[in-house]
């Protein structure tokens, strides 16, 4: 079973203008080095070569990424979700039960997550625990450092 990956038509339209700008621009830029590379002889020994080359196979796993990812949207509209519940575009409030601060995340479909920003990605760990919870539930999500349990405070729509 294909696994959806829920995002909304402003991410939608990013991936695709980033997956256009890598397969219209950066790969020709960096074929056009290789070549350059090539005709400079001796393949064995030219590090500009096997470095282009190395840049080339990173380039294609980020552009199969993005056709995966794309190829699996599923386009929500967050107008048309319930307010009352956390869910796709979602600013959430939380009191961290272990630290006892308070933290806030918007929840944000694929493409759009900047975690310096605090747009957390819903299919991310984070935004997982924290799907379809309402105000005042308490929640354990896992996480590398262990498990993190946050109390659900405010939850709007901007």
């Amino acid at each position: 079973m294909v696994e959806r990956v829920p995002m909304t038509r402003e991410g939608y339209e990013k991936l695709k203008a980033e997956l256009d700008r890598l397969e219209n621009e950066e790969k020709p830029r960096i074929a056009e080095k290789i070549a350059t590379a090539r005709a400079e002889g001796d393949l064995s020994e030219n590090a500009e070569y096997h470095g282009q080359r190395e840049s080339m196979g990173m380039l294609q796993a980020r552009i199969n990424a993005l056709k995966d990812k794309l190829s699996r949207a599923s386009i929500v509209d967050p107008n048309k979700l319930p307010k009352d519940k956390i869910a796709l575009g979602a600013t959430v409030r939380v009191k961290d039960l272990d630290l006892d601060d308070e933290e806030e995340f918007t929840l944000v479909g694929a493409g759009e997550e900047d975690y310096d920003q605090g747009k957390y990605p819903l299919t991310g760990p984070v935004g997982q625990g924290l799907l379809g919870k309402k105000v005042g539930d308490q929640v354990a999500i896992p996480a590398p450092r262990g498990v993190i349990n946050f109390e659900v405070l405010e939850i709007r729509f901007e």
